[in-house]
């Protein structure tokens, strides 16, 4: 099941995704968003975006727990997202990830395109990409 994640999820997502402080997953969630994939009730991905330029949907992070990836989570939230942003008006929707992660290969099979990139001190490159909706 796919669905928004609520206040109660708080402490379950919190205990999960390390990139996000609480005080700012608890916020992301009161603005709806926040999607959850869930089996037996339990959280078994999430999808978090923000709106780069304060314009342009960025997808900020797309997990699945290890013993849960290949069973189409990840396609399944993106889906739901993509289609929420569609149905919000925007044409375009933007995501990154490192250079060095498969994730890149998952994101160009659903029709993503690199656009840029972001060097960090010590850091992999970071590939920026996007896809059009329309």
């Amino acid at each position: 099941m796919i669905r928004f994640a609520e206040k109660t999820d708080l402490n379950a997502l919190a205990a999960l995704d390390e990139h996000v402080s609480p005080d700012e997953l608890k916020r992301i969630i009161e603005c709806r968003r926040v999607l959850i994939a869930e089996s037996n009730e339990t959280i078994v991905g999430w999808l978090r975006f923000g709106l780069f330029w304060d314009n342009l949907p960025f997808m900020n992070m797309l997990y699945i727990v290890d013993k849960e990836r290949g069973k189409r989570y990840g396609t399944a939230l993106c889906d739901l997202w993509e289609n929420d942003m569609r149905t919000a008006g925007f044409d375009l929707v933007l995501t990154s990830t490192l250079s060095n992660e498969q994730a890149q290969h998952f994101y160009r099979k659903r029709g993503y395109k690199d656009c840029g990139s972001l060097i960090l001190l010590n850091e992999p490159l970071e590939i920026i990409l996007r896809k059009n909706l329309n």
